[in-house]
């Protein structure tokens, strides 16, 4: 079994999703380190210390480890956190090296942590996995309005050219690192995203809505994520104005660090006449998050860019129908017509137009009486409830549920801008 030095630099996967460099990326790691874990590898995390009274040390369970480097005040912004990347590498080293450790492979999470785990290959002679989770080059195309600055960009092709495996989510994110990236064909390998479908699955609406104070009867549409213009959630606000009849939009992500951008979307809101329907809500723990997805008619994803789309998996496994952007990994993730919909366009009516149809049709959406979906997954030789790609060996992954068939609405409520 192998020793596994797993890198993830500007966040912890002891995070709370949602919050500011918290997301997909944690659960992601954390779940995968558990799988891992149960195969008999052993783990340690190392990420970088942004609390400092937290221990140095943070046992997950038998075979995982959180290890809080030193590199740079605590507060510091992951747009400078480059410049003390030489500091962490330094200090990961002397943790192996004072605990006696060694390891047989280095994954790393994100290109600031790809850029020690090269580092870490070279020092200690052994293979480097990388897996982006996004990519500066795809979120440049994506939005306009914000540019990631060219030092990333090479920075990432610097370690997805030396890296001797990099894990992509998706078809897209891998052609993109061969067309755009220089990586050959065979060092990039597509294994998709899992869930957990014994935590992730559906609950009773009515009962999950007493417990968290929402109306019974009422259409609930729920956003999901980090609270950041790379998002669109002014796009949701806007389509959700666009909509006629009752509606709760439930906007669950961020935190304090996040009071600016919520209060541009609270105002957003007062002006197009919905600030009532409006409800922010900080971002929930894990095994809470259920609880939110079982309590919406539909979850919307209006990115301008997903390299994968965790939050999309998480509904549909909860029988929740999704409208999300035809972008990234997603264009993979949801099947236009049958699990949701994808709208091409990043504008408000297209969404509104697909928010009400789903509204429109109650047996449609809600018809979760499904079995589990093997959706390009397939049932693992390495015992119960463990799941791998096809044609990828030992690649922990849970199967899908069959997520809601929405094909043949077409009836129902038409948004403003299309009545007549």
């Amino acid at each position: 079994m192998c020793d596994i030095a797993v890198v993830s630099v500007h966040t912890s996967p002891l995070a709370r999703p949602g919050t500011r460099d918290s997301g997909g990326m944690n659960v992601y790691i954390r779940e995968l380190s558990r799988q891992l874990g149960r195969r008999a590898h052993t783990l340690d995390i190392f990420t970088r210390r942004t609390d400092p009274d937290s221990p140095q040390v943070a046992v997950i369970d038998g075979r995982t480890r959180v290890i809080q480097i030193d590199a740079g005040p605590p507060e510091a912004d992951k747009r400078s956190l480059q410049r003390y990347l030489p500091e962490f590498r330094c200090g990961v080293i002397r943790f192996q090296e004072e605990q006696g450790r060694s390891y047989d492979l280095v994954h790393s999470h994100y290109w600031l942590s790809g850029w020690v785990g090269q580092a870490l290959k070279a020092r200690w002679n052994v293979p480097h996995v990388i897996m982006f989770h996004t990519l500066g080059e795809a979120k440049n195309r994506s939005h306009l309005s914000e540019r990631e600055p060219d030092d990333r960009i090479a920075g990432e092709r610097l370690v997805a050219q030396g890296a001797d495996r990099v894990i992509c989510a998706s078809e897209g994110e891998r052609r993109i690192l061969i067309d755009h990236y220089g990586v050959s064909p065979e060092r990039a390998v597509q294994v998709p995203c899992g869930v957990d479908t014994d935590h992730f699955r559906p609950m009773s609406r009515a009962g999950v809505r007493r417990r968290l104070g929402l109306p019974v009867d009422e259409p609930v549409l729920l956003y999901v994520g980090r609270i950041e213009p790379l998002k669109g959630i002014d796009i949701l606000i806007r389509a959700a104005a666009q909509t006629e009849g009752r509606f709760r939009l439930l906007l669950v992500g961020g935190d304090g660090q996040d009071a600016v951008r919520k209060e541009e979307l609270r105002r957003l809101a007062e002006e197009l006449g919905i600030a009532g329907n409006v409800v922010f809500q900080d971002a929930v723990s894990h095994n809470r998050l259920p609880l939110y997805y079982n309590a919406a008619d539909v979850c919307v994803v209006p990115s301008y860019y997903e390299s994968f789309g965790l939050v999309a998996l998480e509904a549909m496994a909860c029988g929740v129908p999704v409208v999300a952007s035809r972008v990234g990994g997603l264009l993979e993730t949801v099947q236009d017509g049958r699990t949701g919909y994808l709208v091409p366009w990043r504008c408000p009516e297209p969404f509104a137009e697909r928010l009400e149809l789903l509204r429109a049709n109650e047996p449609r959406r809600r018809g979760r009486a499904r079995g589990l979906e093997s959706h390009a997954l397939e049932r693992s030789p390495q015992g119960p409830g463990h799941r791998r790609s096809p044609g990828r060996r030992g690649v922990p992954l849970r199967r899908q549920r069959r997520p809601l068939d929405v094909r043949g609405v077409a009836g129902g409520l038409r948004p403003r801008h299309l009545r007549r």
